[in-house]
């Protein structure tokens, strides 16, 4: 992809110590959604060679090099791929990599402004098509329970979705929606909006319910696996690891090291480096646990310089 370019602008910030970075997994990022709306900001941090890190917990700022000796591969999270989708021959010049899709087609009320289950779907078609079903990962994630998307709801949902995917990935990622007190917050204020209820089932009823799903997965060719909530787990179904040092091997074609290391208790992913930053995806999800309210998000955004060195 030729030589490393500098940046046209500067977002000055502390420059840590370099010396213990070597080739890492680049996470692109579960705490916004870069392709769907930083896109042209990642491939300027791409043709640099580099990106920085604003420290969400307070600690030092960090330094990501993204030269190809540098990454061993990237995980994109994502609900629209298409503003990246032209450019991933670039990306794949670098390293291999997994997108990690979430396509739930649930009503307006709980998703503001995704794009349709139709599109999602195509783009997840096009991508297989492109890099290989190894290259994509269908979420179906989180699992809400309301008045509108009852247990009875999301199978025949699901089972709707899972026939048109059979082909297009071999796994799919689920999970009940993680209750912080901030998801808890935006989840009521919607409820209040659109005049529905919404319940955090008991444990056994999500077990139930996440059988049921798995085994629907099984009849269409993928395997069910659960994020970061080893206490759900249900017949049919292991462990989810999303940042899938293996699933990169295989899209490689060679292997490299790496150590199990979550984010958070239960989580079975890679070691990786998280190049985005929380409070920024102005999607407007009544459940996401990476935005306190979408008023911040959509402000974050509209002030957004795709130029600046980090996100």
């Amino acid at each position: 992809m030729g030589g490393c370019l500098i940046p046209a602008k500067l977002f000055i910030i502390r420059v840590t110590d370099e010396s213990d970075y070597g080739a890492v997994i680049v996470s692109a990022s579960y705490r916004t959604d870069i392709p769907a709306f930083y896109a042209p900001w990642f491939l300027n941090r791409l043709r640099a060679c580099e990106v920085f890190v604003k420290n969400p917990y307070g600690g030092r700022d960090y330094r990501v090099s993204l030269a190809p000796d540098d990454v061993d591969g990237v995980v994109f999270w994502t609900r629209n791929m298409a503003p990246l989708m032209a450019e991933l021959d670039l990306v794949r010049e670098v390293a291999p990599f997994i997108v990690q899709f979430t396509m739930t087609n649930y009503p307006r009320a709980l998703e503001t402004s995704v794009i349709a289950a139709d599109r999602a779907i195509a783009d997840m078609r096009a991508l297989a098509g492109r890099f290989g079903a190894r290259s994509v990962v269908w979420r179906y994630d989180p699992v809400v329970v309301t008045d509108l998307t009852p247990p009875e709801w999301h199978l025949e949902n699901f089972a709707g979705l899972a026939a048109r995917m059979e082909g297009v990935t071999d796994e799919v990622v689920l999970s009940f929606v993680h209750l912080y007190s901030k998801t808890k917050r935006n989840m009521d204020q919607a409820a209040r909006s659109g005049g529905f209820g919404w319940r955090d089932p008991e444990v056994a009823e999500k077990r139930s319910l996440l059988a049921k799903l798995a085994g629907i997965a099984k009849r269409h060719g993928m395997a069910a696996t659960l994020c970061s909530q080893p206490d759900l787990l249900a017949d049919g179904m292991t462990g989810a690891a999303c940042i899938d040092a293996n699933r990169l091997a295989d899209l490689g074609g060679q292997s490299f090291k790496s150590r199990q290391k979550g984010n958070r208790a239960g989580c079975l992913c890679a070691e990786s480096r998280d190049i985005g930053r929380y409070d920024s995806c102005p999607h407007g999800c009544a459940y996401c646990y990476a935005t306190r309210n979408r008023a911040t998000a959509k402000k974050s955004y509209a002030g957004h310089n795709e130029d600046i060195i980090c996100l």
